[in-house]
This record gives C-alpha cells, sequence and structure tokens, in this order.
C-alpha cells in the first residue's frame, strides 16, 4: 500500500489538513506500507517556501513522518510536459482557444446539461478529451460508488497555452509515477476525481505510466465546528501551530483528530497512538461530518497531562516557556515542585503559567480579586493568617494545612473565607494551585513578605 499527502502551501496547516495527513499515516503504517509527502506548489502566487516550512514542522511536531518527499510538483514540470506532449501527440488532447463566453454559448446551444466539446485548432490552452459515451465511476472505499455521465462533464483545461499544467492533471500524473494505490483525501476532492482518473485512463492509453495502478479513492469527511457548521477560524483553533501555542501534546491531538470521522469500534476515547495504528482502518470511517470540539480536545489533553511522569511534564513545560518568554522560570529550583501541585490542575501546557507562574514570578495584578477579597473583613483574617503561619514550626504542606485549618476553626468560617484572601495576597488573582501547597511552595519569608505587602497601606 502506497499513500500520500499532498498539502498546497498555500498557508498553515489547518486542522482538517492534519487530520487527513493522520488518517493517511495511520493507514500506511497500520498496513506497513508507505507514505510519500507530495508539497503540490504550483499556485506560484500563493505557495512559499515560509508555508512548505510551517507544514513540514507541523507535521514533526505531530510526530507524522514520511517514508518518500518532500516532493516538489513545481520541480516536475518535465515529466508533466513529457505526458502532456503524450496526450497530444496521440490524439487524447488538444488545442483549443476556447473562452468562457465560447463554453457558454456552446451550452445555450446544446443545453446546460451537455457537457462542453471543442475543436482542435493549432495553439491555445490544452483540454483533455472526454469520451461521448459511457460514465466515469469513482469506486470510494467511504461513500461507495459515484457516477458521473461523460455527457455531463466539460473537456476540461489540463495546460494553460504556454504549457505550464494545471492541478488536476499534474497530480494524475504525479500519482501515477509515485505507484501511489490509495488516494485518502477531504470530501471536497471528490469533484476532481473523474478529472484525474480521466487524465490517468488518457495518459495510459498514450503509452505513458507503465504498469502503475489506478489510485483507490476514500474521501473523508468535512470536518465542523461544535455549531454543525463547517470549522473555521470562529470556533478556535485552525491550524496545528494555533494548537502548538496554545499548548496541547502532540499525542493528544493525534487521537483527538483520530476519532473525527473514525470509530474505533468499542467507543474507546483515550487511544495510544500505538493502539490507533493497530486499529485503523477504512471501514470505520463515517460518511458524515465530523465535529472538532475543542472543549472535549482540552479535556482529553488533561488526560494526557495527567498521565505524564512528572519529569515528562517538567521537560515539556520547560520547553513550553523557554517558546513564550519565561525560560528563568524553568529553572528555578522550585519549579519541578511547581510542576507537581499544578499537575492535576492543567489541561493543557499553556494552563501552567496563569495558574503558578505567579508564585515563581511575582504575583499578578487583579484588581478585580483584591476588591472581593481584601476589604476590611478579609484583611482582618489575613493579618490572623500571617501571625498563625509566622509562628508554624514546620513550614511543609502539612504544618501549613494545620495552621490553616485552625484559622478556618478559629473565626468560625467556611474554608474560602481564610483561603481567598491568602491566595489573594500571594499570587495576586484568585487561582493557584492548591493554597496549602502553594503556600509551602513559597516558603516561611516569601510567604510572610506578600502577606505584607498585601496587607500595606495603598
Amino acid at each position: 500500500m502506497r499513500l500520500r499527502f499532498a498539502p498546497s502551501p498555500t498557508g498553515a496547516l489547518h486542522i482538517g489538513g492534519a487530520r487527513t495527513a493522520l488518517f493517511n499515516w495511520l493507514l500506511a503504517r497500520h498496513a506497513q506500507g508507505e507514505l510519500v509527502l507530495r508539497i503540490e506548489d504550483t499556485d506560484r502566487e500563493r505557495s512559499s517556501a515560509e508555508n512548505v516550512e510551517q507544514i513540514l514542522d507541523a507535521l514533526r511536531w505531530l510526530e507524522l513522518d514520511w517514508d518518500e518527499g518532500p516532493v516538489f510538483q513545481s520541480q516536475r514540470g518535465e515529466r508533466h510536459a513529457q505526458a502532456l506532449r503524450a496526450l497530444l501527440e496521440s490524439g487524447h488532447a488538444y488545442r483549443s482557444n476556447a473562452t468562457a463566453e465560447d463554453v457558454k454559448a456552446y451550452k445555450q446551444r446544446h443545453g446546460a446539461e451537455r457537457g462542453f466539446r471543442g475543436e482542435p485548432e493549432s495553439a491555445g490552452a490544452v483540454r483533455l478529451r472526454v469520451p461521448d459515451e459511457g460514465a466515469t465511476v469513482v469506486h470510494d472505499l467511504i461513500r461507495g460508488d459515484t457516477r458521473f455521465e461523460h455527457v455531463h462533464l466539460d473537456d476540461p483545461v489540463i495546460a494553460r497555452a504556454d504549457g505550464s499544467v494545471l492541478y488536476n492533471f499534474a497530480v494524475a500524473i504525479d500519482d501515477l509515477d509515485a505507484r501511489i494505490s490509495h488516494v485518502v483525501r477531504g470530501e471536497d476532492h471528490l469533484s476532481n476525481t473523474p478529472k484525474q482518473l480521466l487524465a490517468i485512463e488518457a495518459a495510459r492509453a498514450a503509452g505513458f505510466g507503465g504498469e502503475a495502478p489506478t489510485p483507490v479513492y476514500a474521501h473523508l469527511p468535512l470536518l465542523h465546528g461544535a455549531d454543525g457548521k463547517k470549522l473555521s477560524k470562529r470556533h478556535g483553533a485552525a491550524s496545528v501551530q494555533d494548537l502548538r501555542q496554545a499548548g496541547y501534546l502532540p499525542e493528544a491531538v493525534r487521537n483527538y483528530l483520530a476519532l473525527l470521522g473514525w470509530g474505533s469500534g468499542d467507543d474507546s476515547t483515550v487511544l495510544s497512538t500505538d493502539e490507533l495504528i493497530r486499529r485503523f482502518t477504512l471501514e470505520h470511517v463515517s460518511r458524515n461530518p465530523a465535529r472538532f470540539d475543542e472543549t472535549k480536545l482540552r479535556w482529553l489533553d488533561g488526560v494526557y497531562i495527567r498521565g505524564l511522569a512528572p519529569h515528562e511534564l517538567c521537560a515539556r513545560l520547560a520547553g513550553f516557556l523557554r517558546e513564550h518568554g519565561h525560560a528563568l522560570a524553568a529553572e528555578d529550583s522550585r519549579f519541578a515542585r511547581a510542576v507537581a501541585i499544578s499537575q492535576e490542575k492543567i489541561h493543557t501546557l499553556a494552563d501552567f503559567w496563569p495558574l503558578t507562574g505567579p508564585l515563581l514570578n511575582g504575583t499578578s495584578d487583579d484588581p478585580k480579586a483584591r476588591r472581593r477579597w481584601l476589604d476590611a473583613v478579609g484583611r482582618a483574617t489575613l493579618a490572623d493568617v500571617r501571625e498563625t503561619l509566622a509562628g508554624v514550626e514546620s513550614f511543609d504542606e502539612a504544618g501549613v494545612g494545620q495552621a490553616l485549618e485552625a484559622v478556618v476553626e478559629r473565626r468560625g468560617v467556611k474554608p474560602g473565607q481564610v483561603y481567598q484572601p491568602l491566595r489573594v495576597a500571594i499570587s495576586g488573582s484568585t487561582v493557584s494551585p492548591g493554597i496549602f501547597e502553594s503556600v509551602a511552595l513559597l516558603g516561611r519569608d516569601e510567604t510572610l513578605r506578600r502577606i505584607d505587602t498585601a496587607l500595606a497601606p495603598e
């Protein structure tokens, strides 16, 4: 089995493209086949080296490797020209100067449903000759058979007048040359498939392509947002880079994307990559649109974060913090303990800094939190807490916990009435890891210093 992932470098690798790459990769690894990476960069105006690198970087981050490539479509011009000459010489293609207006006039004469047929000319763009009778049937492993009657198909333009070939012809020749056995791609490509199949048949008839197989096609269902509408930027993360910047783990993203339109067969949700490879087949891919819900991805990412060994989470967070301008925090002697007390509370790597960064980097500033919890009552409670903590003999989590619980009991209030003023004093906001763990992490001197600052007259 030989598959290919063929992105166009006209932007970052969006989530739908990442899902397509993953499905191809899983299928290739499941079947012990080969995956070819092809960069379809024939759109000269929109393709760029920067976008190519973004796509490669996204695939590397997702840990999706390939066996051949990257092959750049733009570098195969001579091969495409050879195929084009073969079709012209054999009569399977012809030159035509027909304009859009000519096509419109043709359809007015013959009926709107009649495919355009041109007359061969000595110059002009190149059109593929579609048979007048019969049909091209796309045998789709997901959608079943789709029949395209030739009488309704225009002779498609496959090359410009200057000889530069168009997308559908280049793809057909590239698939033949690479001996691609299975084309797995988005449903939006279904309308391209009959043109590509006709080009493959014509190339073969012209003696081009040898004994390469005709690919089997599988068109993946569209991706929708949680609201059921076509996935777009308004739904949140739109690209793999967005997910990476948001602090998701690549293994969690692989797991989640695999479940968008594919079922494991037993409703399993948390599946390791090895398990996905073992189970993945096209038979369990749905025809129905799949919904990308970032809330569910956050939940799944949290499961993966809690499953990491502490040293591994430290390493992941250190790398993430360095990329986002907080390198010194990862070098703090308290960093490992700060990670440990945060692991149960964060869902992404990006959650760590807002939650725990103030303990390592100095308090944040939340005026609303100060007004809510450091009023006269809160300040009186905080003064009591300060006096109690100053006298704690063993300033560890157990000792701090006993001391704070004693304050709660002595004042006859709910725990939050004691813990929240303290939390605002030591972190600047109403969020932090567990209060006992946070105070113990800071230590006696720093905790008392921050309380004193909070109690100082403004």
